[in-house]
């Protein structure tokens, strides 16, 4: 029998399925990422490309097969995280409620260096917002990239979003508005990097400080 004065016993935080989905899901972002700079440096519509060294693919033809292959794999992985967060409702209980005086007065905390990480199981309204807005972005992403891939497939869509050319800007955009959360996300983790050990094992100290 254990002592009563031996260390708390680690409580889960993510439960296996979410980790792996998580990690699958920014595996497929980078690869897509990447690989869509490139095809974007093929006929950009601003005047400027993205540098070639952060770029993935060497040339268009091998940058769209490594889009197209990681597509596959954030559309698939992407649905199965969704489904398990709303069948488990995880989604519910995670990211609501939400409102708009609840993400400015975290926001105002989080600027003046005053928000709280104490419990990584527990999200405040800038996370819950952030997590949702990426949800939406890449949902965005693949419609906006249905187009740009099989557009007389799919005319009603390409339509709604504007027809081709404005549909590939909308793609360009949700892409930054990607790029840009990942950079805050990373920049969260360097600042809590106990939320980075529990996204590899699932478990933090029961006693947080």
């Amino acid at each position: 029998m254990p002592s009563k004065h031996s260390s708390p016993k680690p409580t889960p935080i993510h439960p296996a399925w979410m980790r792996i989905t998580h990690w699958l899901n920014a595996l497929a972002v980078l690869v897509l990422v990447t690989s869509g700079w490139r095809i974007y440096n093929a006929a950009p519509f601003f005047s400027f490309n993205i540098p070639s060294t952060i770029t993935l693919g060497g040339w268009l033809g091998g940058a769209l097969q490594w889009h197209f292959a990681a597509m596959w794999l954030l559309g698939a992985n992407g649905l199965i995280y969704l489904t398990l967060n709303i069948a488990s409702g995880r989604l519910l209980a995670r990211f609501f409620p939400l409102s708009i005086a609840g993400i400015w007065h975290d926001a105002v905390a989080a600027l003046h260096g005053r928000l709280s990480h104490a419990d990584p199981r527990h999200y405040n309204s800038v996370q819950r917002f952030a997590y949702l807005f990426v949800m939406l972005d890449i949902v965005l992403l693949v419609l906006s990239g249905l187009v740009l891939w099989k557009s007389v497939q799919f005319p009603v869509l390409r339509d709604l979003l504007g027809g081709y050319d404005f549909a590939r800007r909308i793609h360009f955009f949700a892409m930054a508005g990607l790029v840009a959360f990942v950079v805050v996300h990373l920049a969260m983790v360097a600042l809590v990097p106990r939320t980075l050990l529990s996204m590899l094992d699932g478990r933090t100290p029961r006693t947080l400080s």
